[in-house]
């Protein structure tokens, strides 16, 4: 399935936000080997059910909102980095953040997905600069 880092990556983000669980639950069977864990600060999933379920539960507490990307995407060696929004119908960003990818080498689907909320932190002290 070996595709673009980018692609992957747009469909990982259009799928998780798919209404229709059936074809969120193909599309995550398709971009996501066997035991693939989405880890995010609220939750972890595991396996293609597990992150299709995860993705239904906050399509739940978010309905109709997509994410879309907001950066390009930044790879090297099996690994990418991207920043993301997940927004409203009407355009506003609910939340932000970024996203740490590790992509099988054999089939060229994702295997892990590490996420972070909100902007980058400050270091300490830069306030007082």
């Amino acid at each position: 399935m070996n595709m673009p880092f980018d692609t992957l990556i747009d469909q990982h983000l259009d799928a998780y936000c798919e209404p229709d669980p059936a074809r969120r639950a193909e599309a995550v069977a398709r971009l996501w080997v066997d035991d693939g864990r989405l880890i995010d600060p609220p939750l972890q999933a595991s396996g293609h059910a597990g992150i299709a379920g995860q993705a239904a539960t906050l399509l739940s507490h978010f309905p109709g909102h997509r994410f879309v990307r907001t950066s390009g995407v930044d790879a090297h060696n099996g690994f990418a980095r991207y920043g993301w929004q997940l927004r409203s119908p009407q355009g506003v960003a609910a939340v932000e953040g970024c996203d740490f990818a590790e992509i099988d080498a054999d089939s060229g689907r994702l295997r892990r997905v590490v996420g972070f909320f909100g902007p980058m932190p400050q270091p300490p002290g830069a306030a007082a600069r």
